[in-house]
């Protein structure tokens, strides 16, 4: 054991993140007391963002099993579900929120490069991207520079690294002034018998770090992740990594040509953590142990410390354990794409790191007991509800005047160019959306991302998978457990309006301080209502990523944000449905229940500046029944063009249909309903369709015969004009330049 004058005490370990009670945990695992290095790697390795502490016992009681899935929750380096003909579809969603709130440009890149990096670990192609992202007051100055940052980082990166971005969100509240959202979703394909694992076993077997060389960058990332942000916060810039894209596209080349050579045991992407997580992880795993010579790492600077080694999160590096004698082959591979590949190490029996810098053992920890399911320890933190949630609930709609004929064009274009509402044009545009050309929304916009699947063995294959994100953290904070229902049913619509079946799910959660019990109660009730709903939709949580401690002492925690990617399968072309209203003339049906119900809506937020209400009005039952309508009537080729109704309301839908291609409608609201709540209320389990008049008698029937499903007819598509009750509203062209040009004003 090195030579050190002064072991840590427990003022070290406070120092670190480690809980007094941790520190006496850590000396009875390892008989003595922890050296430096040691108590650097326990404070790690036990952080919230590596081992889930505070999270993983609710985590267990989500849905984690179907048909689909092949691989279990949180146990790979991403989530993975079967699709059919020999492939399978591999994808998860991961945050950046704390590098992207001090430096928004590299924090928000290096997210794209990890989440991607944790799909080609793999062994699966990235085929598309998705991101959801949440700032504060658009007005204020810090928040325009975060959203410029975020954007270009996202934008530069993936466009050079040479993979869409097909969709997302971008959501404005104070509450994120201080603490941005950057959430990164990816997904890519694999043949199902050519997965790579996160693995290590097989005594003397060579384990190699491939890709950049270390530096300091990101050292204590993992740590850094897990602490409220704070004036002091700006003093961790080193804790934010730093991205090369054109590295990661050799990288991704160079991973699956060796993952084909069928010699790699098991490769982990280095993310949070580094070195020592990976090592860890896949040791843990495969019940084995490592000798690691960090003199064998490659370096960019000169005198690294070995817990500065063991710690960095410097970008584009993976861990590879290999089959003994095989080694040259997987060098000669990393030789011709240019990068760095050094044995550091070999795989030893027993379950032990063993460190090594300049000859002495520096570091000698069990894997077992430093990882999530193994003896990282796991709490179950005290809860409460907070106060305002019952005041929330004593909201009367009757406290709100409703609109007049002359205010809905006044809330109209309140709505339209509201950066919540308005087209996040001015983001996307900045975004590659074609590169690849295997997007199918490019010129078809829609609910969900779609992008084909290639496959070179079947050139005229013709299956696609949709994607979306989606969450409405005003909802999930009015009432968690109804709030993140919703998240996950709206993703499910999303994608059965798209003309998808909902396969699974991988979830970002979002929330503040686990300590302080009003914000833990949020999470967990968050994670009940997130599982109930997904036990409905048979859409299994393939993992999925904890994002705690985004708060501060000016804004307090922001909104409970249990973001959910979602993923699902169109197995026929001619079953990919777009939004836009095609024809005039064409029918335009509401199809769901209406209720007069305006609760937590953009509306009453942000034009009556009403904001302590509660949830819209949600009924899971009904969710489900309306869905099941939806995907019939697509089978059936039934409509012309679907899309929910979701922020905004009704006529926020209505205009995002209409605008795609220049048109206008004529609708009438129905009798027993507040104008307001008919036409700008958030009640969900509603989906707006366009119907060609020669198939408005089958639709019907299906609709009202088979299905029993309640539909109204609202009106039909016109030439121009948006009209309510016989009034125009306000121009096509108006709506459209609020619509498309608000928030790029706003930003400039």
């Amino acid at each position: 054991m090195e030579h050190v004058e002064q072991l840590p005490t427990v003022e070290t370990a406070k120092k670190l993140g480690i809980l007094p009670e941790e520190f006496e945990q850590i000396k009875q695992i390892l008989g003595r007391t922890p050296n430096f290095t040691e108590l650097s790697i326990f404070s790690v390795m036990w952080s919230e963002h590596c081992s889930y502490k505070n999270s993983i016992v609710w985590l267990k009681t989500l849905p984690r099993d179907s048909d689909r899935m092949l691989a279990k929750a949180g146990e790979e380096n991403a989530g993975l579900v079967d699709i059919g003909d020999g492939l399978a579809c591999s994808f998860k969603i991961e945050s950046h929120n704390h590098p992207s709130a001090l430096e928004p440009y590299q924090g928000a890149a290096t997210g794209v490069g990890g989440i991607n990096r944790d799909i080609f670990t793999m062994g699966a192609r990235p085929i598309a991207q998705l991101n959801s992202l949440r700032f504060g007051d658009p007005k204020l100055a810090k928040t325009k520079w975060l959203v410029k940052g975020v954007v270009k980082g996202i934008g530069d990166y993936g466009n050079a690294f040479g993979i869409p971005t097909v969709g997302g969100e971008v959501f404005f509240d104070e509450c994120y002034n201080t603490n941005p959202l950057v959430n990164a979703f990816s997904a890519g394909i694999v043949e199902a018998g050519k997965v790579a694992k996160a693995i290590s076993y097989g005594v003397g077997n060579p384990v190699f770090i491939v890709g950049s060389a270390t530096g300091k960058d990101g050292i204590g990332g993992a740590s850094f992740a897990s602490e409220d942000i704070s004036e002091k916060s700006t003093e961790k810039l080193p804790a934010v990594q730093v991205g090369d894209p054109f590295m990661e596209k050799l990288l991704l080349e160079a991973t699956l040509e060796i993952i084909e050579t069928g010699y790699v045991v098991g490769i982990q992407d280095m993310g949070a953590a580094g070195i020592i997580c990976s090592t860890s992880e896949m040791s843990a795993k495969g019940e084995h142990g490592m000798i690691i010579d960090l003199d064998k790492v490659p370096t960019r600077q000169t005198n690294m410390k070995g817990w500065e080694i063991l710690l960095s999160e410097s970008q584009e590096r993976m861990l590879v354990v290999v089959e003994k004698g095989k080694e040259e082959d997987i060098k000669q591979i990393f030789d011709k794409w240019d990068l760095h590949c050094a044995q550091i190490g070999e795989v030893v029996e027993g379950g032990s790191l063993h460190f090594f810098q300049h000859g002495e053992l520096i570091a000698d920890v069990p894997a077992h007991d430093l990882v999530l399911g193994g003896g990282a320890p796991q709490y179950r933190r005290e809860y409460r509800e907070p106060a305002y949630y019952q005041e929330f609930k004593k909201f009367d709609i009757n406290n709100v005047s409703d609109v007049d004929g002359e205010e809905i064009g006044k809330v109209a274009k309140h709505l339209l160019s509201h950066p919540n509402i308005a087209s996040k044009k001015w983001v996307y545009e900045q975004y590659d959306s074609t590169v690849g050309t295997a997007n199918r929304t490019t010129n078809r916009p829609s609910d969900a991302g779609v992008v084909r699947i290639r496959d070179v063995k079947r050139p005229h294959y013709q299956k696609s998978i949709a994607m979306t994100v989606d969450c409405n953290a005003r909802y999930v904070n009015a009432d968690p457990f109804i709030g993140a229902q919703i998240a996950v049913a709206e993703a499910a619509r999303n994608l059965v309006c798209t003309g998808a079946e909902p396969l699974a799910v991988t979830n970002n959660l979002n929330f503040g301080n686990p300590y302080v019990p009003e914000v833990y109660w949020q999470f967990v009730n968050a994670v009940q209502g997130m599982g109930k709903a997904c036990l409905k939709f048979n859409t299994p949580v393939t993992g999925g990523n904890v994002s705690f401690y985004n708060q501060s002492s000016d804004d307090g925690p922001v909104f409970p944000t249990p973001t959910i990617g979602m993923i699902g399968l169109i197995e026929k072309p001619e079953n990919q449905t777009s939004l836009d209203f095609k024809n005039e003339g064409d029918l335009i049906y509401l199809v769901g229940q209406s209720q007069n119900d305006i609760a937590s809506s953009e509306y009453l937020y942000s034009y009556r500046g009403v904001k302590a209400s509660p949830a819209p009005a949600f009924d899971l039952d009904e969710e489900y029944s309306l869905q099941v309508a939806i995907n019939q009537l697509i089978e059936k080729q039934l409509v012309k063009s679907v899309h929910d109704v979701s922020d905004g309301g009704l006529f926020v839908t209505l205009a995002e249909s209409a605008l795609p291609n220049g048109v206008g409608f004529e609708v009438a609201t129905m009798e027993g309903y507040r104008k307001d709540a008919f036409l700008f209320g958030e009640s969900q389990s509603r989906v707006v369709i366009s119907v060609s008049p020669d198939k408005q008698a089958e639709f019907q029937k299906v609709l009202g015969g088979e299905l029993k499903t309640v539909h109204a007819l609202l009106g039909k598509v016109t030439s121009g004009g948006f009209v309510v009750d016989g009034q125009e509203v306000i121009s096509t062209a108006e709506a459209k330049d609020l619509y498309d040009n608000s928030l790029g004003r706003l930003m400039s």
